[in-house]
């Protein structure tokens, strides 16, 4: 029950704003209300648009228009929620660029003969196809390393010079195919050998057995296309 303070306030109040209202009229349930209303059932509003609410107002008697755009105070009002910091991204490792790396042996027929450093066809064939041929694939190359070798007959100092002529001859035929990288050339003389033959075989099977040690390796490094 509204007591006589209250009430005589509302329908002073609704006495003095009723004009003003009139173009804004809240009804007030008719079945419950928990504000202040005039002989119409029309929700009582001070000059400044509040709605008058009585004492036993609950969130739950609100009505659209005086609570829907009018927020009731808040009992308890807490902070609005903090956004988690934003979680650091992991740094993106850089993508590494392709290589063009390879390393062919002139091994087998492609060997040069006993005490000899001049390339046979079939070296040179091999050349064209696995050197020459795949260095347009590279980018950059940044060293050709051409490796001469021998097989163990003679003296360590005459199979170091006729390693370097090995290396040398194949690094002439390759600039005489228009390659233009840096060439380097190295003798390895009989220090690196890939097969091994008894002494007891005749001197010509001997020669022929050894034969995979007269070798040159022709390594290219590079960046790919």
């Amino acid at each position: 029950m509204l007591n006589k303070f209250t009430l005589g306030l509302a329908l002073g109040i609704s006495a003095v704003s009723a004009s003003a209202q009139s173009a804004s009229d809240i009804k007030a349930n008719p079945e419950k209300s928990a504000y202040l209303q005039d002989s119409r059932g029309v929700i009582a509003r001070s000059p400044f648009g509040l709605c008058w609410r009585t004492g036993y107002w609950t969130p739950a008697d609100a009505v659209p228009g005086c609570d829907g755009e009018l927020t009731p105070p808040v009992a308890k009002p807490t902070a609005p929620a903090v956004a988690p910091p934003p979680v650091a991204q992991a740094p993106v490792a850089p993508v590494a660029p392709k290589r063009c790396d390879f390393a062919v042996t002139l091994s087998s027929d492609e060997t040069f003969a006993f005490n000899k450093a001049v390339l046979s066809s079939a070296a040179k064939k091999r050349i064209d196809n696995d050197v020459v041929s795949r260095l347009p694939n590279c980018s950059k190359v940044d060293i050709v390393l051409v490796t001469g070798h021998t097989d163990r007959l003679g003296s360590q100092a005459y199979n170091q010079r006729l390693s370097e002529k090995r290396a040398d001859a194949v690094s002439a035929y390759l600039k005489s195919k228009g390659v233009g990288a840096n060439i380097d050339t190295l003798g390895a003389g009989k220090t690196q050998s890939v097969k091994a033959c008894s002494d007891k075989l005749p001197r010509k099977q001997l020669i022929d057995c050894l034969a995979p040690n007269r070798r040159v390796v022709i390594e290219v490094r590079g960046l790919a296309n």
